[in-house]
């Protein structure tokens, strides 16, 4: 399949993912971007639309084209890898994130697998992407993994009004001896920002309960909440997440934290600098029999009517756009191939 108009939403197109891998592939190299690393995000962002996260798909790469070409983004970055005892040490450079996990995913793998545990972090970068597919990666090759990552100051602490630390995801990967592994990924906001951009974009109100105006104030208005602050998940035990994985990756690294942070969303001033880590564990090193443990837990829940498990829902949508492809906004796919 290569791309045709969609019934079941008017003003879009259906690409197979191999046809908007290409497409994003071909805008990214057209800013200078080097062919490799141009592969990679590409790959990275249809990923996400494939498993139904389009607020972290190919709906960010006008901002990302954006970026390049200001130098937001730099594209000339090459990822510096440095081992040093149990930890990976990877200084992004202020270019993407995707070809700075591959450069040192595989290394931290190989130590987790010599040590029983690794530590990766990735210092000065952008946008972390699904913080569910890098664990993941780990799962099936038989880690337990965990993430973290900071992004730029959307959420108050508790009880303020002023944004200083960033939706900040966390997820956690175990493999099994069944099917796919067990994969929980979420924002420490209620929902990730991305989708609060989506609404925007869309020209769409979005649920009261999500974010606070400028003047603390509940709002529906997705501008006003982009001005504002998100609400973190669980109120003050979120926020208190949230500065956990602030201290986690720009403490742990010395890039900046979300409030130091500039946008994701905009092609004004210097790099972001976020930072992300990711903790891997060979379960092997440690009690035996860890993916028949995860089997009994996962079939107790399973035991209970109405009960999914954590990233079930995705791996089943992932399938489904695999094989019939993934729908996107008309307009996006014509600015994709303009800017090819």
């Amino acid at each position: 399949m290569n791309h045709s108009s969609s019934g079941a939403a008017q003003g879009s197109v259906t690409l197979s993912l191999d046809a908007a891998s290409a497409l994003a592939d071909q805008a990214l190299r057209g800013t200078g971007l080097p062919a490799e690393a141009a592969r990679i995000v590409a790959e990275a962002l249809v990923a996400a639309d494939a498993d139904g996260l389009p607020s972290h798909g190919l709906a960010r790469m006008p901002f990302y084209l954006a970026q390049l070409r200001s130098g937001k983004i730099r594209a000339d970055a090459v990822p510096q890898v440095r081992v040093s005892g149990a930890s990976v040490q990877v200084d992004v450079a202020h270019g993407f994130a995707f070809p700075a996990v591959q450069a040192g995913l595989p290394q931290a793998m190989v130590l987790a697998r010599e040590l029983g545990i690794a530590a990766l972090t990735l210092a000065h970068s952008h946008h972390f992407g699904v913080a569910g597919h890098p664990v993941e990666q780990a799962a099936r090759a038989g880690l337990i993994a965990l993430a973290f990552s900071n992004a730029p100051a959307a959420m108050a602490p508790w009880g303020g009004r002023t944004p200083l630390f960033g939706t900040n995801p966390i997820a956690f990967a175990a493999p099994r001896t069944q099917g796919d592994p067990l994969v929980i990924d979420l924002s420490l906001s209620k929902v990730a920002r991305g989708k609060v951009m989506l609404a925007q974009q869309a020209g769409k109100r979005i649920p009261g309960d999500w974010a606070l105006d400028i003047d603390g104030q509940p709002t529906t208005d997705p501008t006003a909440a982009m001005r504002g602050s998100m609400l973190p998940a669980g109120e003050a035990k979120g926020a208190a997440l949230a500065l956990m994985v602030e201290l986690l990756c720009a403490g742990l690294t010395g890039s900046s934290f979300a409030f130091q942070a500039t946008s994701l969303f905009d092609a004004e001033g210097a790099p972001p600098d976020i930072a992300h880590l990711i903790l891997l564990i060979d379960p092997a090193r440690f009690a035996e029999g860890f993916t028949d443990r995860v089997e009994t837990i996962c079939a107790a829940m399973l035991a209970q009517d109405g009960v999914r498990l954590p990233g079930s829902r995705r791996h089943e949508i992932r399938a489904h756009h695999r094989r019939d492809g993934i729908t996107l906004p008309a307009v996006l796919v014509e600015a994709l191939r303009a800017a090819t």
